[in-house]
This record gives C-alpha cells, structure tokens and sequence, in this order.
C-alpha cells in the first residue's frame, strides 16, 4: 500500500530535522508539520508498521532505509515529471505510485541517466 502524500510529509519533516538538528522528536515534527502531537503520534505508529520509520526508546525518531529510499524515489519522479511539462499535483500522485512499482535497478539506471544527461555539454548552434 503506498504512502499517502501526508505520510510523505512526515518522512520528510524527520529527514530536515534530523539535518538541522541531529535528532528528532515527535514534538518537533509536531511544531514543523503544524500539526497536533496525537497526528504525529499515528503518523509515527503507521511508518513505523511500514518500516520506514523507527522510534528508539529514548523517543527519538529516524528514517529506515527504506524510508530514506521511498522519499529518494518520491522526489526523484515528482521533480522529472514536473520537468516534463506534468502539474505539481498531478507529479507528486504519480510519483507515489512510481516509486512502488519500480525496481531497484531500474531506479538505479535512471538516475544515472539522468546524472549523465544532466552534464552533456549542447553544442550551440552556429
């Protein structure tokens, strides 16, 4: 079952705390998100049933791998596909379904297509 774009959120909002701070609270997700402790509190409960969230005993929080490589494809597809010409919200719903569907080695090869066709030089016509 794929991640809901709010669930996405909260992945998100524990990576950039985590950047800026080294850990992560449910509080401080709370007062990122703008949300209530509770809402984090399910949030918490349901990424960690999908094993892409751990919440260590001393409460703080952090990203499985798998949770860091759902948010790496998420915003892989959401930021091709708006490239592409594709509405925001349209490319963030389709991103969702990419990212579990795709295999490993598959996802692997696009972005190094794209790191490749990222740096070709276009002659310039003359």
């Amino acid at each position: 079952m794929p991640l809901t774009s709010s669930m996405e959120d909260y992945l998100e909002a524990v990576l950039v705390l985590q950047q800026q701070k080294g850990y992560v609270r449910c509080v401080d997700v709370a007062e990122l998100l703008d949300v209530k402790k509770p809402s984090v509190s399910r949030a918490v409960k349901e990424l960690s049933k999908k094993k892409c969230l751990i919440k260590k005993d001393d409460g703080t929080l952090s990203l499985t791998e798998q949770g860091q490589q759902i948010y790496e494809k998420h915003q892989f597809f959401t930021k091709r596909l708006v490239e592409a010409g594709v509405p925001q919200d349209i490319a963030a719903q389709d991103a969702c379904k990419l990212e579990y569907v795709i295999s490993e080695i598959s996802f692997k090869k696009l972005k190094e297509a794209v790191w490749i066709n990222d740096r070709e030089v276009i002659p310039s016509e003359k």
